[in-house]
């Protein structure tokens, strides 16, 4: 069955960095979409950033983020090691939540095809003051 396991949360000061990464396994297909998703305190769960990576070359891959992420954040997938990665630069007190990742097999990789998934990770927590 599918497991998701976060890591590399922890607090830091505003203008910092973080990098969260996911080790996925127990999925079946290579073209899946996977992301990352938060939640805030007394708020509700909202997306960050998917990307979609499909069979064919290693290297072939969509991804999106939110506004909020643009610019700042990086999602990545190595696919050889079933690692979806989220670095994230320029951290400001608004991006302190619990972070999720989050699976899906399929092509129409949105934020919100995604959201619905069953596969979610245990969280970890990212604080910036």
């Amino acid at each position: 069955h599918v497991q998701l396991v976060e890591s590399g949360g922890g607090s830091v000061h505003s203008g910092g960095s973080l990098r969260l990464s996911c080790a996925a396994s127990g999925l079946s297909d290579s073209s899946v979409c996977m992301g990352w998703f938060r939640q805030a305190a007394g708020k509700e769960r909202e997306a960050v950033a998917t990307i979609y990576t499909g069979s064919g070359a290693p290297t072939a891959s969509s991804s999106w983020y939110a506004d909020s992420a643009k610019g700042r954040f990086t999602i990545a997938r190595d696919n050889n090691k079933n690692t979806l990665s989220l670095q994230m630069d320029s951290l400001k007190p608004e991006d302190t939540a619990i972070y999720y990742c989050a699976t899906r097999p399929i092509s129409a990789c949105t934020f919100e095809t995604l959201g619905r998934t069953n596969y979610w990770g245990q969280g970890t927590q990212v604080t910036v003051s």
